[in-house]
C-alpha cells in the first residue's frame, strides 16, 4: 500500500468515527471548537468549526496534502512551469497581479515587463473613455459600455463589475454572453447607439456565440453611424489582430493577453476591461493588490495554516471521506449574487474531469456540484431541502462585517446588514445544531398546543442538524478584498486538483458540443440540408422545422 493509499484508508477510517456522533457533541466535548478551528489573514477569517471533523482527520488530510507533493507543485505553477501538461502550457494568471514576484519566465524569458506594459495599455484606455479623451464619432463622453464575451471572459467581469457597484463612477457596463438573440436585443433596446462603446472579448475572434453577437451589435452600431464609422465604437480584448483589423477595430483599442492565461482566470487581464472602465484604473490596481496578497499568502504559509489549502483540505474532506456530492455557496452580501456561478464554473470546470494527469482513470470522485444563490433569498427557496432534505449539503457562508461603501452615521444599510447577518449565522446554528423532537414537544406543550395536535406536528418542525457548513468572513467587500477572495477560490481549486491528480487548466469536456453543434447549424438553417443524425435530433429538426 502506498503511502497515499495508507492516508485515504485513514480518512476512511476517520469518517467512520466521527459518523457516531453530531457537531452538537463535538461542540459539548470542545467548547473552544470554534479557536480550534477558525483561522485568519488579516482581516479575512474562515470558521471551519461547524465541519464535521475534529484534530485527527484534520492532520491526515494535511499529511494527504504533503503525500500529493503539493509544495513541489505550487512552486512549480509560480514559477512558470507546464503545470497545464496536456495542453504544454504555464499556468499564470498570477503573474498578471503581480503574483509571482518581479521576474517570472517561460521558456527563458521574463513576461512582467510584456504584462505591465499590456496593463498600463488597458487601464490608459478604460481612463480615457471615462474622461471623455476618447469619445465617440460626435465627440460626446460615452454614456454606456456593453461588454460581449461568453465562460470566462464574461462570467468573472460580470461577478467583479456587480460586486463593486459602489465604486462605480464611470460608464454605465451591460453584459451581454447568451447567443440567444433576446440577451442581446433586450440589453441594446434601452441603450442609444451614438454614446455606446463595445467591447468584444475573444482570445481567437472566432469564438461562435462572441462573434455573433458582435456582428450583430455592430450592425446595430452602422444604423446610426454608418459602416464607416462604427469601428470607432468598438474596442475587443483579442490576440487575433488581422480578425480584429477586418472587424474595423484600430490596433489601438486592441488588448491582448498570453496562452497562459486560462478563460475562467482572465478577470485581471485586459478581459477584466470592462471592470476598469466601471471603477477606474486606481481601484482596479487594488482589485488585483488583493489578489496578490493571497497569492503571497498561499505561497508561503505552512499548509496547517494556508487558507486555500484548508479550504482546500475540507472539500476533499466532504467529496471522498463523508461522499457529500454537492456544495452551497451562499453569499450573504447582494453584490456577490453572481459570485456562486463564478464558482461554479472556476471549480467545476477545471476539476470535473474523469482522467488523471497521467492519462489513467480517475480513481476517486474529483470535483463536487457548486450551485448556490444569495442569502437571505436562499432561505426562502432551496433551504428546505438544506436542513430537512434526506441528503447532506455542505454550504460556504460568504459574509462582510460591514456594508461596503457605508459611512458610521447609523444609516438604514447598517440596520439592514444587521437583520442580514443575523440570518446567517441563525442559519448556519441551526444546520449544525438542528432542534430535536423533546425540544419542539415541550415547546408546543408551553404555548398550549393539546396533544394530539403535538403528536401530529412535531415530526414536521423537528430538525436534524448535524449538517456542515464554514464561514468566510471579512471586514468589507471592497476591491482588495474581493481580489484576495476569489484568489482563495482559484488557489482550493488548484489545491484540490493536485490531491485528485487531475489537470485543473484544461477543458476538453466543452469541445465536442461545440463541434456537433457546427454541423447541426446548417440542417436548422436550410430544412432540405442532408442531416445524418440519431433519430431523436432528426426528430426535433423536423418538429422544428414545422413549428416555424
Amino acid at each position: 500500500m502506498t503511502q497515499n493509499e495508507t492516508i485515504w484508508s485513514d480518512l476512511a477510517g476517520h469518517a467512520a468515527r466521527l459518523s457516531a456522533t453530531t457537531l452538537k457533541s463535538l461542540f459539548d466535548q470542545d467548547p473552544g471548537r470554534f479557536a480550534t478551528f477558525s483561522y485568519r489573514l488579516d482581516d479575512l477569517l474562515i470558521d471551519f468549526s461547524r465541519e464535521k471533523l475534529d484534530a485527527k482527520s484534520l492532520q491526515s488530510l494535511l499529511e494527504l496534502a504533503s503525500a500529493s507533493g503539493l509544495e513541489d507543485l505550487r512552486e512549480a505553477l509560480f514559477n512558470g512551469a507546464r503545470v497545464n501538461n496536456t495542453e504544454q502550457r504555464a499556468v499564470l494568471h498570477m503573474a498578471l497581479r503581480e503574483g509571482c514576484g518581479d521576474r517570472v519566465e517561460v521558456d527563458g524569458e521574463d513576461v512582467m515587463p510584456a504584462v505591465r506594459a499590456e496593463r498600463q495599455r488597458f487601464l490608459d484606455f478604460a481612463e480615457s473613455v471615462r474622461r471623455g479623451e476618447y469619445s465617440t464619432v460626435d465627440s460626446e463622453t460615452f454614456s454606456d459600455v456593453v461588454s460581449i464575451g461568453i465562460g470566462g471572459s464574461d462570467l468573472g467581469p460580470v461577478m467583479v463589475t456587480g460586486a463593486l457597484r459602489p465604486w462605480h463612477n464611470g460608464p454605465r457596463v451591460h453584459f451581454v454572453s447568451n447567443v440567444d438573440g433576446a440577451h442581446l436585443f433586450d440589453t441594446l433596446a434601452a441603450l442609444d447607439p451614438r454614446r455606446t462603446l463595445l467591447v468584444v472579448s475573444s482570445k481567437t475572434f472566432t469564438t461562435l456565440e462572441t462573434m455573433s453577437n458582435a456582428r450583430s451589435a455592430r450592425a446595430w452600431l452602422e444604423q446610426s453611424l454608418g459602416s464607416d464609422q462604427a469601428g470607432a465604437h468598438i474596442a475587443a480584448v483579442s490576440t487575433n489582430l488581422d480578425a480584429t483589423r477586418a472587424f474595423g477595430i484600430d490596433n489601438s483599442r486592441v488588448f491582448g493577453f498570453w496562452d497562459w492565461v486560462g478563460g475562467r482566470y482572465s478577470v485581471w487581464s485586459a478581459i477584466g476591461l470592462p471592470v476598469a472602465i466601471a471603477i477606474g484604473a486606481d481601484r482596479f490596481n487594488q482589485f488585483l493588490a488583493g489578489a496578490a496578497a493571497m497569492d503571497q499568502h498561499f505561497r508561503q504559509a505552512p499548509l496547517a495554516q494556508n487558507l486555500p489549502v484548508l479550504l482546500a483540505l475540507v472539500g476533499i474532506w466532504r467529496r471522498n471521506a463523508l461522499n457529500l456530492p454537492t456544495v452551497a455557496i451562499i453569499p450573504y452580501d447582494q453584490r456577490l449574487a453572481r459570485f456562486p456561478a463564478y464558482t461554479q464554473q472556476l471549480d467545476m470546470e477545471s476539476n470535473g474531469k474523469r482522467t488523471t494527469r497521467d492519462g489513467q482513470p480517475v480513481s476517486i470522485a474529483s470535483g463536487p456540484v457548486i450551485w448556490g444563490e444569495a442569502g437571505t433569498n436562499a432561505q426562502h427557496s432551496f433551504f428546505q431541502l438544506i436542513h430537512q432534505g434526506m441528503d447532506k449539503i455542505p454550504v460556504d457562508f460568504l459574509m462582510a462585517a460591514r456594508p461596503a461603501a457605508c459611512d458610521d452615521t447609523g444609516d438604514f444599510r447598517h440596520q439592514h446588514h444587521n437583520i442580514l447577518l443575523a440570518n446567517l449565522l441563525a442559519q448556519a446554528k441551526a444546520l449544525a445544531f438542528g432542534r430535536g423532537e423533546d425540544e419542539v414537544r415541550a415547546e408546543l406543550d408551553a404555548a398550549g398546543m393539546p396533544p394530539p395536535q403535538v403528536d401530529q406536528l412535531a415530526p414536521h418542525k423537528t430538525f436534524p442538524g448535524d449538517r456542515p457548513s464554514t464561514i468566510i468572513a471579512y471586514r468589507e467587500l471592497d476591491p482588495f478584498a474581493l481580489g484576495r477572495l476569489i484568489a482563495l477560490y482559484e488557489h482550493k481549486v488548484f489545491v484540490q486538483g493536485v490531491i485528485w491528480n487531475v489537470n485543473s487548466y484544461d477543458q476538453w469536456g466543452v469541445e465536442l458540443g461545440k463541434v456537433l453543434a457546427s454541423a447541426i447549424t446548417p440542417a436548422l438553417v436550410d430544412a432540405t440540408a442532408t442531416a445524418d443524425f440519431d433519430s431523436a435530433t432528426n426528430g426535433i429538426l423536423q418538429h422544428v422545422h414545422a413549428l416555424r
